[in-house]
């Protein structure tokens, strides 16, 4: 299936000296990151990094080889977001390389708190699904992180060397690079534009899946609002091909853009129905409607869906609420949901 040959272990050219190499992840759903290795004069220059795990550094240093090169060739991490699957191998591999890391400006806020965080630390999904009105899910995840929160991985999530700005140039040797802010997925996601017609799109733009929005240690007021405004950008932009972190490469990023804003107006009008029907929490329409591609319900997703199911659909109804097309209240630490007043 063409699904799964995207992940296929290797070192696939998709431009001049640029290469799609996919590393694994050790998820069900999202099996591989993309990650692209520009040859730049004698050092490599890497948009995103993997996750930190000893199989990816393996597959990173094998597909490499192939191309005639090393591990220790990189010179430079662009990274699109702080998401572990894509920022935390980054900073891994700058201690064995001395290779620079840069990351959007607006990640500043969640490695802040990823870094000052004490041993008590609860998770930022923890109050917000209590805003759902989804309490059993955020007791599970209270759990969840009890068992298994591992303070080591902090080394992970060091800072980067260089803060990208919105417009800001990058200087990638024979190539003329930008970074283009576009929040959402995170607040300081960033894809990169090549001057040759390639996008280095990360998660904001994905060929088969929507990506989720506002999961981060430290999420914006109104997350699908900026996600959908950050879309609105890149459709202004010139067409260009699309370089995903997680899908094979397409030959249309507008093509794309435009299923997700169709998407989004077509989830937001089922989110705003089921609240005029009387469902009046997050956690409530997110049980009524359908997931995936698949149109699976909510109670076959596993735990972790369901509760990235909740938090997009308090998305949408907030986004909802600040357009007037819904009221929003909250009633005992419960955002609650119902018909604007006549």
């Amino acid at each position: 299936m063409a699904d799964q040959k995207w992940t296929e272990p290797g070192a696939y050219p998709v431009a001049d000296g640029v290469y799609r190499i996919p590393l694994p992840l050790p998820q069900d759903g999202l099996r591989a990151v993309n990650v692209y290795v520009i040859e730049a004069d004698d050092r490599l220059v890497l948009i995103d990094g993997g996750w930190a795990l000893a199989e990816s550094r393996d597959r990173l240093g094998s597909a490499l080889r192939d191309l005639g090169h090393d591990i220790r060739d990189i010179g430079r991490f662009l990274v699109t977001h702080v998401h572990r699957d894509h920022y935390t191998q980054a900073v891994a591999l700058r201690r064995e390389t001395g290779a620079t890391v840069g990351l959007g400006i607006g990640e500043k806020p969640s490695l802040d708190r990823i870094n000052a965080r004490a041993d008590d630390y609860e998770p930022a999904q923890v109050p917000l699904l209590r805003k759902a009105g989804a309490a059993d899910q955020a007791d599970a995840l209270v759990r969840w992180h009890a068992a298994h929160a591992d303070p080591a991985h902090i080394a992970d999530y060091e800072f980067p060397d260089e803060w990208l700005t919105d417009g800001m140039d990058v200087a990638v040797f024979g190539r003329r690079m930008r970074a283009v802010s576009t929040p959402g997925h995170t607040q300081g996601h960033v894809v990169f534009t090549d001057e040759t017609g390639l996008l280095f799109a990360g998660d904001h733009v994905l060929p088969h899946i929507t990506p989720s929005i506002g999961f981060e240690p430290v999420t914006g007021d109104l997350p699908l609002g900026d996600f959908l405004q950050s879309l609105a950008v890149v459709r202004a932009m010139p067409d260009m091909r699309l370089l995903p972190a997680h899908g094979p490469v397409t030959e249309s990023v507008h093509q794309r853009v435009d299923e997700l804003l169709v998407h989004h107006e077509h989830r937001l009008a089922e989110c705003k129905a089921a609240a005029v029907s009387g469902l009046d929490t997050a956690a409530a329409v997110a049980q009524q409607l359908p997931w995936t591609r698949r149109k699976r319900t909510f109670a076959g997703l596993d735990q972790f869906n369901q509760m990235l199911a909740t938090m997009e659909t308090m998305a949408h109804l907030d986004l909802l609420a600040a357009r007037g097309d819904l009221r929003r209240e909250t009633v005992e630490g419960v955002h609650r949901y119902t018909p604007p007043a006549e």
